[in-house]
């Protein structure tokens, strides 16, 4: 095992299982779906280059209390602007790469310092929390989802997070369904509700793609997506996707179609 395979690593995520508003004017809140499949990680030759600019890591050096001189070099398989938490995974695996000691509450807010918004993805089950992503504060805490396989793509042109963005659609009544589904483990129950949350989206703020087909065609339980982001996804039963349903969505014009687990 080599010195960058032994380095520590930040998972992303690929979408949210839901996200919107709490309420006409509550907070913007989302629950991640974990990716394990694309990481950030120290690495011990030549890196990726960084999502960052020299300001931004100067203000996140702040926010952390700690001046690293020169940041670590760090390899990514997370493409930026996909939903994907490739700046959150960045900013939290540059902290973790020089010792940052600190909690996992005080890492989102310095993220937030640089961002403007995060992903929870510095907690060690994201996936049971309901995340105000703008805030940085956990809302509520759930058991978390059950095992899953998922297929995913993306689905047009890179769309970074504009933080000062929370004009989504109410999500509250998919929250209390949540609960209760995330409780019995039902994973059809929350697949249903994922493809709700990534219905109300596509009508509120598009663009149109084409996963409801693709739910029917490979029989998914249901399907995710990036709120902000190309990232879309087709929820299975573990050990249920179809030999096939790779090239289907490469024939329905997704791009570098993969398959990763999720939940526990």
């Amino acid at each position: 095992m080599t010195e960058e395979t032994r380095a520590p690593l930040v998972s992303g995520h690929f979408g949210e299982w839901l996200q919107g508003r709490m309420g006409a004017e509550g907070p913007l809140v989302l629950i991640t779906l974990p990716c394990p499949d694309l990481t950030v990680r120290q690495s011990a030759g030549c890196g990726d280059p960084l999502v960052f600019d020299e300001r931004d890591l100067e203000r996140f050096a702040q926010a952390i209390g700690k001046n690293p001189g020169n940041w670590p070099a760090l390899r990514s398989s997370i493409p930026p602007g996909c939903g994907a938490g490739a700046s959150t995974a960045t900013l939290v695996a540059l902290a973790r790469a020089i010792g940052f000691q600190g909690t996992h509450a005080e890492l989102a807010k310095a993220c937030i310092a640089v961002e403007g918004a995060t992903d929870p993805l510095m907690f060690d089950a994201p996936d049971t929390l309901l995340w105000a992503a703008r805030e940085a504060r956990v809302v509520q805490r759930f058991t978390a989802p059950p095992r899953a396989d998922v297929l995913g793509g993306y689905w047009g042109q890179p769309q970074r997070t504009e933080a000062d963005d929370i004009d989504f659609p109410d999500v509250s009544d998919l929250v209390l369904r949540w609960r209760v589904a995330s409780e019995k483990r039902d994973l059809v129950g929350l697949a249903e509700i994922a493809t709700e949350s990534a219905e109300r989206c596509r009508v509120y703020r598009g663009p149109e793609d084409p996963l409801r087909d693709l739910m029917r065609d490979t029989g998914a339980l249901g399907y995710a997506r990036a709120h902000t982001g190309s990232a879309r996804a087709l929820i299975f039963a573990p050990g249920t996707v179809p030999e096939n349903a790779a090239p289907m969505l490469t024939n329905a014009g997704l791009a570098d179609a993969f398959t990763f687990q999720t939940g526990s």
